[in-house]
């Protein structure tokens, strides 16, 4: 059996605004509400990322994307035009860099919640040891 993600639940402050921001990020649609008291973001065919809303104490969680070079491009663009700060690497300053030293491109940034998201062209969890 293959098993594939269908969804995640992403704890939020505010389920709205939070999945707003990461759906036009990422150019993709987004509701208000969906099965149960969630914002679903529609990121592809396959998975689905629930927003729920958690009040004060949410947990700071890492989520990570591998996406094409073009799009790669587009969401940093996007990042950019929003004015959100990012970083080449998963802890430290905003540097406003990509980092390239795993043969593709990757960049971290960080949502109000405290979430660190991460974009990248090339798995380095994937690569050969």
């Amino acid at each position: 059996m293959t098993a594939h993600l269908d969804h995640l639940i992403i704890p939020a402050r505010d389920r709205n605004a939070s999945a707003r921001r990461i759906a036009e990020l990422f150019g993709v649609p987004w509701a208000t509400s969906g099965v149960g008291p969630f914002s679903p973001v529609y990121l592809n065919d396959g998975l689905t990322l629930d927003f729920d809303e958690w009040g004060e104490n949410v947990p700071r969680q890492h989520y990570c994307f591998r996406v094409g070079q073009e799009e790669f491009e587009a969401i940093l663009d996007r990042i950019r035009t929003a004015g959100i700060a990012y970083r080449s690497m998963p802890h430290g300053p905003m540097d406003h860099q990509i980092n390239t030293a795993h043969g593709g491109s990757i960049v971290y940034w960080e949502e109000p919640d405290g979430h660190v998201w991460e974009l990248l062209t090339v798995s380095y969890a994937r690569q050969p040891g």
